[in-house]
């Protein structure tokens, strides 16, 4: 296809595909799926070879959020019944931590329920961030801690942070439609406060809520401009006792698609396959491997993930390697602007995209749904939808 022919090209100079390439990209058909994910897989290979980054989440305080933003199970309302608790200590939070690190992971993300920390939760996270760095060399650690104040980012990169998550999660057209709580414009200011505070931006979206392709395309392009080092890309888990829980939009061949836009749009950025992969790309979770460089191992925030051993197994089989913590992840111009620049903002003609990734998946937009034809439509499969009854916050061992 000359499409792919002139994605592959653009893709291999850092060079910015059109919107009407993006879009096409979606529209390819399940008959052409194999030859877009060789083309993505092309690019992707050029940035970041045949490793894949393990990243690990530590929920340190989970469910009973004030924000309404309708696809989570911790939201204003959830009526999911997921484990609720509040903060870890330091200690356990670095022993929920070590079990993902002895599994293979690079990166540590701290994550907590809620609007935005207070500076006494700030302390408290940087305390944990001290410990985990203290028993683990060379992890990275990001904290996702919702909206910053001023100065908070500045306090994280000094207690040790690496990075900074907040997910844009859909595009600005139809954000006030899954959350009313805050705005996307907030969203965006704290990806920016991290970059300037010197943290790796990391910030992503979530598909499959019912969103157009177009909508689809103006959050990748927003991510792009934003130029975060890591773009976690979240697949919706319609959790019961959420407004979206009837919202099973993806397949298999969709959820590649997706990954191939991304990676098309974003070509030397670490794409991360997030929340919901199991859910929905389920066995073809191996392809996706040629179109992202980075996974979760292991469970998710409220939801279980396939057994972290099963992980290392596919990642194996599928002819890629785990990525070590003496290995650089961003190619080299990117890794060196970032140390130069400290901050996310890479320039070099427009190169990467956003802040890293949520882990429970993306919200649907209500006023224009994707058109899905006969027979694309996913079947509900709620019995992959499986409530984190294990690791942090319990007394039974973490899967890792």
């Amino acid at each position: 296809m000359d499409l792919l022919n002139t994605l592959v090209d653009k893709g291999l100079r850092r060079e910015l595909p059109t919107r009407e390439e993006a879009l096409a990209v979606l529209a390819t058909s399940d008959d052409e799926l194999l030859d877009v994910v060789s083309a993505a897989g092309k690019v992707r290979r050029q940035w970041f070879g045949r490793r894949v980054k393990l990243n690990y989440l530590v929920n340190l305080k989970s469910g009973l959020c004030p924000e309404d933003c309708s696809y989570c199970s911790q939201r204003l309302g959830s009526t999911a019944g997921i484990l609720k608790y509040t903060w870890l200590k330091p200690d356990e939070a670095s022993q929920a931590a070590a079990a993902g690190v002895a599994g293979g992971a690079k990166r540590v993300c701290l994550v907590a329920s809620g609007r935005g920390p207070t500076d006494r939760d700030v302390d408290r996270v940087s305390k944990t961030i001290e410990a985990i760095k203290e028993n683990n060399e060379g992890v990275e650690v990001c904290a996702c801690l919702g909206l910053l104040s001023a100065g908070q980012a500045d306090k994280l990169r000094t207690a040790g942070a690496d990075a900074y998550n907040h997910n844009l999660n859909t595009s600005e057209a139809t954000y006030g439609e899954i959350t009313t709580t805050h705005t996307y414009a907030d969203r965006v200011d704290t990806v920016q406060q991290a970059q300037a505070a010197g943290l790796s931006a990391c910030s992503g979206l979530i598909a499959g809520m019912g969103e157009t392709d177009e909508d689809l395309v103006d959050v990748v392009y927003a991510l792009r401009d934003l130029d975060p080092d890591s773009v976690p890309v979240n697949f919706l888990i319609p959790f019961e006792g959420t407004p979206l829980a009837k919202e099973w939009n993806l397949t298999p061949q969709r959820c590649l698609r997706i990954l191939a836009m991304v990676r098309f749009v974003c070509p030397d950025v670490e794409v991360r396959i997030a929340g919901g992969r199991e859910v929905h790309l389920r066995t073809m979770q191996p392809l996706a491997l040629h179109l992202a460089n980075s996974i979760f191992l292991g469970d998710y925030l409220t939801s279980e993930g396939q057994a972290g051993k099963t992980d290392l197994e596919m990642i194996a089989d599928a002819g890629f390697e785990v990525e070590g913590t003496d290995t650089v992840t961003l190619p080299e111009h990117r890794a060196d602007a970032l140390a130069a620049a400290g901050c996310g903002s890479h320039g070099e003609g427009g190169g990467g995209c956003g802040p890293c990734g949520s882990s429970e998946s993306a919200p649907a937009s209500a006023s224009a749904p994707a058109e899905i034809s006969e027979g694309e439509a996913s079947e509900a499969r709620t019995d992959l939808v499986a409530v984190r009854r294990r690791g942090a916050g319990t007394d039974l061992a973490p899967n890792a």
